[in-house]
């Protein structure tokens, strides 16, 4: 048995996503055995973020600043924005490397079973971005998923007041499937391929 602190220490991990009980635990042995060098760098990255993590109020993404580095960024093309449904979509677009525009994150999809209603989305601040003018397109980045569809659809139809070219990422990504679990060869070929709505 281990002590009630290593306990705590793989309950509280094993409450992160992606992460089992049985992950917890191999993830504490191995802090415990590197624990000269693993340890203070996990602490240091902990204690480095825990009071600066902020949602940037333009995009909803994550980052130490607001706006954030990619909406703070001059480089992006900020006449194009591409909505996703949360931060690791995000996460896994940005890191392909493929898509220069901006992003805006809903911060979940509709859902009827889950009672995830469009007032539950954070539609009007895109929306808000779209009236101010200056964007050209928006790319309707949903995950392949009946919800995720629902959501680009009904987007697609909020967006059509707007003269703003919508798009959505092409088919062929897998049915099911979550962006944040798909890699960059199958990203770019669908970032690639997108067309309008419609």
């Amino acid at each position: 048995m281990a002590s009630q602190e290593i306990e705590a220490l793989s309950s509280a991990l094993a409450r992160l996503p992606g992460l089992g009980p049985r992950s917890a635990r191999r993830a504490v042995l191995h802090l415990v055995k590197k624990r000269e060098t693993a340890l203070p760098a996990l602490l240091d990255a902990l204690l480095a973020v825990q009071d600066t993590l902020e949602e940037c109020r333009i995009c909803g993404n994550v980052d130490t600043r607001d706006p954030c580095g990619i909406c703070s960024d001059p480089k992006r093309d900020a006449k194009s924005i591409c909505v996703v449904e949360d931060v690791a979509d995000l996460w896994a677009l940005d890191r392909a490397k493929l898509f220069s525009g901006t992003y805006h994150v809903l911060g979940g999809r509709l859902s009827a079973l889950d009672g995830v209603r469009p007032e539950d989305l954070a539609i009007p601040g895109l929306l808000a971005r779209v009236e101010a003018g200056g964007v050209d397109e928006v790319v309707l980045a949903m995950n392949a998923t009946l919800e995720g569809q629902t959501t680009a659809h009904y987007l697609a139809e909020r967006l059509e007041d707007f003269s703003v070219r919508i798009t959505q990422l092409a088919h062929g990504l897998p049915v099911g499937g979550e962006l944040d679990y798909l890699d960059e060869g199958t990203l770019a070929q669908a970032l690639r391929a997108r067309r309008p709505m419609g």
